[in-house]
C-alpha cells in the first residue's frame, strides 16, 4: 500500500515537476523505441571491454556502451568484468604461480603485459585490458555515450569517488555529458548512493529488480532500474516508471542481456527504455532503435 501510495501522491503532486523535467521518449510512448546499449561493447564480434569492442560498436553505428571498472593493486582503474583475469586474459600462463589472478592483487603494469584478445580469435591476439581513462577516451573519440559499471565495489573501498574523480579530469562530468552522455550503476545499492551523494548530477542505475514496495526507497538515489530481461513484465515495467528519480523524471529501465530478436521485441512490448546487448546490431533490427 505504501508503494502505491507515494506513486501515487508523486504523480498527483509533481505535475509543474514535470513540465520542468520532461522525461525522455519511452518504447510505448509515440512509437520511439528503446535504446541499443552495447553490452561490454560489441562484445559478440569483438573481445569484451576491449578498446577493438569499443571501436566495433561506433563502426555497427551503436551510441552506448556499457563496461565494468575495477581497480589494481596500486590503485588504477581498470576495465575488465570478472574479478578474476583469468577467463578473459592470458594471465594463467603468464603469472603461473598467482592463482587465483584476482584483479585487485595485480598492478597496472602486469595487467598491461596480459593478452585480452587471443582467447576471443587470432585477430584480436595482443589486445590489452584498457585503463578507465583510456576506454573513455575511445568512447570519446567515436562521440558515443557510456553506460559504466562500478563492478565488486566492496573490493575497493573509496572506487565510486575514484571514478568520479577521473570521470571529471577527463571532462566527462561537465554539462553536456551529465545531460544525456553518461549513467553509472551497480549491483550494489550503497554504491549507486554513494555515486548519487558525491555527485548529485550523476545519472545513476541499479542492477537488479527490487520489489515494487521498495521501489519508493531505490528512486531516492537512482535514475534507472536495470533488470535481467528473465524478471521483466509489462506491469513491472509500468510500475517503475511511476515513480520519479533524483532528477525529477520517470524512473527509466534499462534490461539486460539480450541477443535474439523474439526477446528483443518482447521487452520492448514492455515499455522498456534500453536493452543492453551483445549484439546491439541483431536487437536494433528487431526494435528499431
Amino acid at each position: 500500500m505504501h508503494a502505491r501510495a507515494v506513486a501515487a501522491s508523486t504523480a498527483a503532486l509533481l505535475g509543474t515537476a514535470a513540465l520542468l523535467f520532461p522525461s525522455p521518449a519511452r518504447a510505448g510512448d509515440h512509437g520511439a523505441s528503446p535504446l541499443v546499449i552495447a553490452h561490454r561493447g560489441a562484445s559478440a564480434y569483438a573481445p569484451e571491454n576491449t578498446l577493438a569492442a569499443v571501436d566495433k560498436a561506433a563502426e555497427l553505428g551503436i551510441a552506448w556502451v556499457e563496461n565494468d571498472v575495477q581497480r589494481t593493486r596500486d590503485g588504477e582503474l581498470v576495465v575488465v568484468h570478472d574479478d578474476s583475469l583469468r577467463r578473459t586474459t592470458d594471465a594463467e600462463e603468464v603469472f603461473p604461480d598467482r592463482a587465483p589472478w584476482k584483479v585487485k592483487d595485480f598492478t597496472a603494469a602486469e595487467i598491461a603485459r596480459l593478452d585480452a584478445g587471443s582467447w576471443f580469435g587470432p585477430a584480436y591476439a595482443g589486445a590489452r585490458v584498457p585503463t578507465l581513462r583510456q576506454f573513455v577516451d575511445r568512447v570519446e573519440h567515436h562521440h558515443q555515450k557510456l553506460l559504466l559499471e562500478i563492478k565488486n565495489p566492496q573490493l575497493y573501498p573509496g572506487i565510486e569517488r575514484q571514478t568520479l574523480k577521473l570521470l571529471s579530469n577527463e571532462g566527462w562530468l561537465d554539462a553536456p555529458h551529465l545531460a544525456d552522455r553518461l549513467v553509472v550503476q551497480s549491483f550494489s545499492p550503497d554504491s549507486v548512493r554513494t555515486v548519487h551523494e558525491l555527485r548529485p548530477g550523476v545519472k545513476t542505475g541499479f542492477l537488479g529488480t527490487p520489489g515494487v514496495a521498495d521501489l519508493a526507497a531505490y528512486a531516492a538515489f537512482a535514475d534507472q532500474i536495470n533488470p535481467s530481461h528473465g524478471s521483466l513484465s509489462l506491469g513491472y515495467v509500468s510500475a517503475v516508471h511511476a515513480f520519479r528519480g533524483p532528477h525529477g523524471r520517470p524512473l527509466e529501465v534499462c534490461t539486460w542481456t539480450v541477443d535474439d530478436a523474439a526477446t528483443a521485441q518482447r521487452v520492448a512490448g514492455y515499455g522498456v527504455d534500453g536493452i543492453i546487448t551483445n549484439k546491439p546490431d541483431v536487437v536494433r533490427d528487431a526494435v528499431g532503435g
